[in-house]
């Protein structure tokens, strides 16, 4: 059983015989560090003629201020102090590495829920292989899919697959972190370091916009900062309204970048009876009402390149429009709008807007979430990181598929990917603050936790020489208490696996 000088990463070393320097092997780098002075990650230092972990060694837990009233992580002040009775469960951050990955875990924390034995073991792992998928609410154009996107100059990853109402960003990655130049894998590193500790990062994307992104904040494009997430599409976007235009609009056309809807041409105006009106708009004709291509991308109406809407018409037929026919254009989160009527050219005229058309403006806007930035820490935990767990690490992943094993990341719950191996995807904002640290080689530094049945544990090989009590490192120094978020299942909890036993 580890002493109390493993919670400090205490290593003693001949001072006389090497001029008081401490060689530190929490990673390949092997910085050798006088006394006083830190290391190149400024996660360790030379305390003494000890080689020391510096930073705080953080377990959270379930405190109420008053019954039944739980507090979110960095709500109010707190000294940090482990406040005795209160459920505690032990996470990674601060814990230090298992690196040269032989030895068992840091932390190995045997405690009791609900009358059943649990085991948590903790690590933070060191991640070369690991990346941030960012997702951006905006409509707006910021980039062609598989552009690059650049910091200080160096690639850092590209634009991937837009999602519904989001453009998303893949960055990192072991090809920008070990692939490239040592600037790029420095960079890159940074990048991904500041977006996980919930700062904000300017990027540029080849041919794209000039983005700042910060998690859980607006994103800023092109110095602009985004408020709103669309309603839909074009065509969704009919779908929810259509009713409340009926009487007020003789044709609607909802400007999307992806899918521009037509309201007479829709399912839903022939829902309500309205007959095509003879407005025909630019681009590649769908289904009815819906029409694809209408304008290239960009940082107009509905994330279009247009910032005069008439430009998308392309055609009006005689034969169905009229004089005086109402026409009304609108974005798909409301914050472009016009209402036109067609004069006896058939040329539209703008017009003062009728109320109730602009009642429902301010509804598309009520329906449009805030636009925010979502970071997700990406990685995959290898078999030296398992193998801090157990000697044969193979029933670990197999324990974590199974659901016998809760995956977590600072406590936080995190998505294990289907398939092979232990790869996880977890939101930063839902850990601690602090969570996140690097090593110069480069790659980022994270808290993982595997929780368990003591039973199941032992049945799988694990290092039971080596598990501590609860009580045992809540009575060592170094540690730090944060209040445990409450927005998902206590992380110390057993899961119901479907099976039992390695």
């Amino acid at each position: 059983m580890p002493d109390d000088s493993a919670l400090a990463k205490g290593k003693a070393n001949d001072k006389a015989k090497d001029g008081g320097l401490v060689t530190c092997d929490a990673c390949p780098v092997l910085c050798r560090i006088r006394e006083g002075r830190s290391g190149a990650c400024d996660r360790y230092g030379n305390v003494g003629g000890a080689l020391t972990r510096l930073d705080p060694f953080v377990v959270t837990q379930r405190v109420a201020e008053k019954e039944g009233d739980l507090v979110a992580f960095g709500k109010d002040e707190w000294d940090g102090a482990m406040i005795k009775g209160a459920p505690t469960f032990i996470t990674g951050i601060g814990s230090g590495t298992t690196y040269p990955d032989y030895k068992p875990a840091p932390f190995i924390v045997a405690s009791e829920y609900d009358g059943v034995d649990m085991v948590t073991v903790v690590s933070e792992g060191i991640f070369s292989y690991c990346g941030i998928k960012v997702k951006i609410d905006t409509d707006r154009f910021v980039g062609a899919e598989t552009a690059a996107v650049r910091v200080e100059g160096e690639q850092v990853g590209h634009v991937t697959t837009a999602e519904y109402g989001s453009q998303m960003l893949s960055l990192g990655g072991v090809r920008h972190l070990t692939g490239g130049s040592k600037k790029e894998g420095t960079v890159t590193c940074d990048t991904m370091l500041t977006l996980c500790s919930g700062g904000p990062m300017e990027m540029t994307v080849d041919g794209g916009a000039k983005l700042t992104v910060e998690a859980g904040k607006p994103p800023v494009i092109n110095g602009s900062q985004e408020e709103r997430m669309r309603v839909g599409c074009g065509s969704a976007t009919i779908g929810i309204f259509a009713k409340q235009w009926h009487g007020h609009a003789d044709e609607v056309i909802v400007v999307d970048d992806h899918i521009t809807g037509v309201l007479s041409e829709h399912q839903a105006g022939r829902f309500l009876g309205m007959e095509p009106v003879g407005i025909r708009v630019r681009g590649r004709k769908s289904t009815p009402g819906r029409y694809f291509q209408v304008a290239e991308p960009g940082t107009g109406w509905g994330g279009t390149d247009i910032t005069e809407p008439l430009s998308i018409i392309e055609s009006i037929n005689p034969r169905n429009a009229w004089p005086g026919l109402r026409l009304f254009m609108v974005s798909t989160t409301g914050e472009d709008a016009a209402f036109f009527v067609l004069d006896d050219d058939l040329k539209p005229v703008p017009a003062p807007m009728p109320e109730p058309l602009e009642v429902v403006v301010a509804r598309i806007g009520e329906n449009c979430e805030p636009a925010l930035t979502t970071v997700m820490f990406m990685a995959g935990a290898g078999g030296s990181l398992r193998a801090g767990v157990t000697e044969n690490p193979v029933r670990l992943t197999r324990s974590v598929r199974e659901a016998l094993t809760r995956v977590t990341c600072g406590g936080a719950p995190v998505y294990v990917w289907p398939g092979g191996g232990i790869t996880l995807m977890v939101d930063v904002t839902t850990m601690p603050e602090n969570s996140f640290g690097y090593v110069p080689t480069p790659a980022l530094v994270a808290p993982i936790e595997f929780t368990l049945r003591l039973d199941d544990y032992a049945a799988m090989g694990g290092h039971m020489d080596a598990v501590r009590r609860v009580d045992e490192v809540a009575a060592a120094g170094r540690l730090k208490s944060v209040r445990w978020h409450d927005r998902a299942p206590w992380p110390g909890a057993p899961l119901h696996g479907i099976a039992r036993g390695p």
